[in-house]
């Protein structure tokens, strides 16, 4: 893997992490090696536990976040608020403010409910 470079450079990162961890390989320590592949101490001893506790492809792999929230708004419900944003703002407004769209989108009930962030992060994906 690190002599081809297959993989993504995260991967190979982590591989060579692991070979200068080797126990065959003395003298280098977890600060030497997180300086030699510029990334923190932490790093180092994240990678190694992993090689440890999970096997070498689990180490070098990327895992998926698990505990990641799903998304609040489908498509056709971003395509509204975009189509919104891009619309004259209300009577009385000079433009329009992510909390008046996430109020907006409420009341002409394209959603539940949603908050000014969610909306900020579907117009910067947008974008």
């Amino acid at each position: 893997m690190v002599d081809r470079l297959k993989g993504t450079s995260q991967k190979v990162k982590r591989a060579n992490i692991l070979l200068k961890a080797d126990a065959d390989d003395p003298g280098w320590t977890d600060q030497q090696i997180a300086d030699a592949f510029r990334c923190r101490r932490q790093t180092v001893e994240n990678v190694r536990k992993k090689c440890v506790l999970e096997g070498f492809q689990q180490a070098v792999e990327h895992k998926k976040q698990q505990n990641r929230k799903s998304q609040v708004l489908d498509g056709e419900q971003e395509a509204q608020v975009i189509a919104m944003r891009l619309g004259d703002p209300p009577q009385g407004d000079g433009h329009w403010t992510l909390r008046l769209l996430a109020r907006k989108a409420v009341a002409l009930e394209v959603v539940e409910s949603v908050s000014h962030e969610t909306i900020r992060q579907t117009l910067k994906t947008a974008a």
